[in-house]
């Protein structure tokens, strides 16, 4: 893409102007204002080395720090590999090293990373310190991520940062993760991340939710300008046939005019990498062939003009991956490695810079690579085996790479490495080792059980496609039943988690089934898995083969398995029975704690709206999973605990729980769970009054999803748009949004037998504003006639808080909750016994906000009943509710309604705000923006702006420049 490749210059650069301007961007958010992340994609070829070194020579001038990591393939299976290269110049003991370069320079003092919490210095330490290739304690995942984060930051505040990393798509998913992690944390830091891969291999993590840029074909006229550029550019025939097959890859543009000069023209015979061999007709016929074959082909023929010790040292260096200069001698004593790769330097094929052997472009490694014979590679790759005595994990690939066939020592070799890697909470490294360990396994029965494992790996790791296609290949290699109902097992979660219920349901209930005799245990392990699909899915069919498989299983060895699956089939009905089995499992859990029964209780208790113990009992299981290092399996318990502290009115931790979920599952490929913790985000939205944005992030949340087979995520969206609808003032678009979460049968019935229930209240009060309420009364009748007569507290103060709206209320009554007897059926007497009934029960404390609905329902209906007096301790309660969770449309209206009874609705005193929220307005006050603010009180923006929005109601202020003001009153 230069016009030359010996003296790359940001003016040599052609044809990328738009990129050039995002990557400039990019630099310039590292003083705040704007996406710090950028993601760089194309072909191989397409330039992006060359955006990524353009971006580090802009930085460099403009006084960043650079960091960066270029990633090998050769190491790609090696445990953080990639965020080690990254972190290299900042951790203990290794001083400055690649691009660390002298104007680079860090302060020393943030090298040591000496101001971290201990666990995090103790979490890096393990994994990159010098104990790290043996055995160690397993490494907390969320540390190690925070830990990095730390050290980042640490440096990031001597100097501001560019971390670069090119070829990602050859990172380790141990890197990935990190650097995932890394990279959805930078707001509020001055570090910004450019990530270069190819279009094919972004990985999972980056490949949807950052910007990106396409670094596609040049334009026939900058790809004209740059291929005359060229040392010997090619005229007439010739340059027209390299412009057509290069098709704009600047890297093609460059390397076919070499051929050219070479003697190696377009469509000769003697073209390497063709359809056909040399001398065939397809070769002589000049095929047109896959643009990177062609290019490896072109760096292959590089080499035979090249000594023999050349080549033979190329092949080293590209069998190394990431090659040291010191690696190589060892491997090779007989050879003077550095004379030998001299003239592949001279000849553009390889840099040596800081003892380290860098190929031009990773191509070149391919090309070297798979140019020679596998005699060849596989001495060199037993050569440097060799010399990585002291390196087990490296040394094992190498054995692997060289293995001419199963080979147990080598298998058992890099099922070791799995153990280390485990050991250090690498799971995506341990599977990616015992998945070729199971290759090079002779034996079938200890191949299937060492893919089983790598497959638990992957599943620890969170990577349930991986999950499911590793699961899939254990019933080809063993008969042994339990070794198939196991993969079968993890099958099935992996496609649970992925959206397909029916599918993950018809292998977790054949397991349950088959299992139930000789293996009760396994089977209450399938059923409790199944349970969670049966619960999503929503239909009666699951829940009743739910209930008949169950009922052939004996129980007794899985108290906690067997609460969750009984709750799932039917929480309403027999509610006293299930809260027994609840007890027993509870009771069973204070005898021993387990990861399974924290999961299964933590579901059991929200289901049956114990949500109090729902929190505590989640929030144990989630400390479990980090102390574990299991980060990857987070996904769906932070899910629970976030709709629990939702219910609980612990608005802020839910969205952060959401948030968090969110992350997990997209990283994870959880569909599922990153559907449903939008949804949650999109319903807070609506709720504090941006209707606009969640109705957005509502649709944005199911775009692409078949809602029919996952009935628990569509009602929850309808609820959403509702609610939005709701807040925006538009009660027939609510009232239509939330009646979708019932049939439209004679007799509707709820289209998800648990989530729609909850739905009621709000369903009423959207009728009664709609002129709806004898179709919403219809429902409601339907639904309360199917339900058992103990229902749950909180359902049963959803359902009076339904018939109170309902009652007296016709559909020709307009808006309101009614203005007098007998306009529709029922009286204010009985409207009245409802109200009270509905607030009346303790129990209902737990449910904050949706009782300070049911006290606004009231205070209105007393208002318009010329109960001012009575009306007001009601209004008062929910105004406060509705002002700590900044539900801003309903306390607006409370607000209201408050005034129209005579009551003064004074701001609280600024005496009640927390020390935080004073010292943040306080700041505001000061003409602080919250990006400043932010800086200071090392906090987000978004956390600034959250904590304003509370203190504004609290100072009874609507502007910004009224804080100064407030302030002053309150203390004079």
């Amino acid at each position: 893409m230069h016009a030359g490749t010996d003296h790359p210059s940001a003016e040599g650069i052609l044809g990328r102007a738009t990129e050039l301007a995002r990557l400039d961007r990019l630099l310039g958010a590292v003083d705040g204002g704007g996406p710090q992340v950028l993601v760089l994609t194309g072909d191989p070829g397409a330039g992006k080395t060359t955006l990524v070194e353009w971006a580090a020579e802009r930085g460099r001038a403009r006084g960043l720090g650079i960091l960066r990591v270029r990633g090998s393939e050769g190491e790609s299976g090696l445990g953080l590999s990639g965020v080690h290269q990254l972190l290299h110049p900042l951790l203990p003991g290794d001083g400055l090293h690649g691009d660390a370069l002298p104007g680079d320079a860090l302060p020393g003092d943030a090298l040591p990373g000496g101001g971290l919490p201990a666990a995090q210095r103790e979490a890096l330490d393990r994994a990159f310190g010098a104990g790290a290739a043996h055995h160690e304690p397993r490494l907390d995942q969320l540390s190690l991520c925070v830990g990095v984060l730390g050290l980042v930051t640490q440096a990031a505040a001597h100097r501001p940062l560019l971390l670069l990393v090119d070829d990602a798509q050859w990172l380790d998913l141990g890197s990935v993760d990190v650097l995932a992690f890394l990279a959805r944390r930078l707001e509020g830091r001055p570090v910004v991340l450019l990530l270069a891969a190819r279009e094919e291999g972004v990985p999972a993590r980056f490949d949807r939710d950052f910007p990106q840029v396409t670094v596609g074909p040049l334009s026939r006229s900058a790809a004209g300008q740059l291929l005359d550029a060229q040392p010997d550019p090619p005229r007439g025939k010739a340059r027209t046939e390299i412009l057509q097959q290069a098709a704009g890859n600047p890297l093609a543009l460059i390397e076919l005019p070499r051929a050219l000069a070479r003697g190696l023209a377009p469509g000769s015979t003697r073209a390497p990498e063709s359809t056909g061999a040399p001398g065939t007709p397809e070769a002589a016929a000049g095929a047109v062939l896959p643009l990177t074959a062609r290019l490896e082909g072109l760096f292959a023929a590089d080499l035979a003009g090249l000594p023999a010790a050349t080549r033979e040292a190329l092949l080293l260096v590209a069998a190394a991956g990431t090659a040291d200069l010191a690696e190589l001698v060892r491997a090779a004593p007989e050879l003077d490695v550095v004379r030998a790769l001299d003239p592949a330097e001279r000849a553009g094929l390889v840099r040596v810079v800081d003892g380290r052997v860098l190929p031009r472009h990773p191509l070149v490694r391919s090309a070297v690579y798979h140019a020679a014979s596998f005699l060849e590679r596989r001495q060199a790759h037993l050569a440097l085996a060799a010399a990585l005595d002291g390196e087990p994990d490296r040394r094992a690939w190498q054995l692997a790479a060289a293995a001419t066939g199963q080979d147990a020592e080598v298998a058992d070799a890099l099922a070791e490495s799995a153990e280390r890697a485990r050991g250090r909470g690498g799971h995506a490294a341990a599977a990616t080792a015992l998945e070729r360990a199971a290759e090079l396994t002779p034996a079938p029965e200890p191949r299937a059980r060492r893919l089983l494992t790598a497959a638990q790996s992957a599943m620890f790791a969170g990577h349930p496609q991986w999950v499911g296609e590793m699961s899939g290949r254990v019933g080809a290699l063993t008969d042994d039943p339990r070794l198939r109902a196991e993969a079968s097992l993890l099958g099935g979660w992996a496609l649970g988690v992925t959206l397909r219920h029916e599918d993950a349901l018809a292998l977790l209930l054949g397991v349950a089934e088959s299992c139930s005799g000789p293996a009760p245990e396994l089977a209450m392990g399938a059923l409790s898995t199944a349970a969670t699909s049966v619960y999503n899915s929503g239909a009666p069919y699951h829940r009743a083969e739910l209930r008949r498989i169950g009922d052939l299983i004996d129980e007794g060895g899985d108290p906690a398995g067997c609460a969750w699956a009984r709750a799932v089939i039917d929480p309403h009905h027999e509610r006293p029975l299930l809260l027994g089995h609840l007890k027993e499992a509870l009771a069973a859990l204070d005898r021993e704690e387990s990861l399974g029964n924290l999961t299964a209780l933590g579901g059991t208790t929200w289901i049956l709206d114990e949500t109090e113990q729902a929190v505590r009992i989640l929030g144990r299981t989630i400390d479990l999973l980090r102390r574990a290092g299991n980060a990857g399996t987070n996904a769906t318990v932070t899910q629970a605990l976030a709709l629990a502290l939702f219910e609980n009115g612990s608005w802020t931790a839910a969205e952060e729980a959401a948030d968090e979920a969110f992350w997990m599952a997209t990283e994870a490929g959880a569909d599922n769970v990153a559907v449903g913790a939008r949804l949650l985000r999109a319903t807070l939205c609506a709720l504090r009054g941006d209707h606009a944005a969640a109705r957005t992030r509502a649709m944005d949340a199911v775009r692409g999803v078949d809602l029919r087979r996952s009935l628990s995520l569509q009602v929850r969206h309808r609820h959403a748009v509702g609610m939005a609808a709701f807040a925006a003032g538009d009660h027939a678009d609510a009232y239509e949004q939330l009646r979708a979460a019932f049939t439209r049968d004679v007799r509707p019935a709820p289209v998800h037998y648990h989530a729609s229930l909850y739905y009621l209240g709000d369903l009423a009060a959207a009728a009664v504003r709609a002129g709806r309420a004898d179709d919403a009364r219809t429902v409601l009748d339907a639904v309360t006639h199917g339900l058992d007569s103990a229902p749950s507290p909180r359902l049963t103060a959803v359902l009076h808080r339904a018939t109170a709206l309902l009652t007296g209320t016709s559909t020709n009554s307009g808006t309101g909750t009614g203005t007098g007897k007998n306009s529709g059926t029922g009286s204010d007497d009985d409207a009245e016994t409802h109200f009270r009934a509905a607030l009346d029960d303790p129990a209902t404390d737990c449910w904050p906000f949706e009782k300070a609905l049911t006290r606004l329902d009231f205070g209105e209906w007393l208002r318009r009943r010329r109960r001012s007096a009575e009306a007001r301790p009601y209004l008062n309660e929910a105004l406060e509710c509705f002002q700590r969770l900044d539900a801003r449309p309903w306390a607006e209206r409370t607000a209201a309604e408050l005034r129209a009874t005579g009551a003064t609705t004074a701001a609280a005193p600024a005496g009640e705000l927390t020390s935080q929220e004073r010292q943040i307005a306080e700041l505001a006050a000061q003409g602080l923006t919250n990006r400043d603010i932010a800086a200071r009180l090392h906090l987000s923006p978004r956390t600034v702006g959250y904590h304003l929005h509370k203190v504004f109601p609290k100072l009874g202020i609507r502007a910004r420049a009224q804080l100064r003001d407030a302030l002053s009153r309150d203390g004079s």
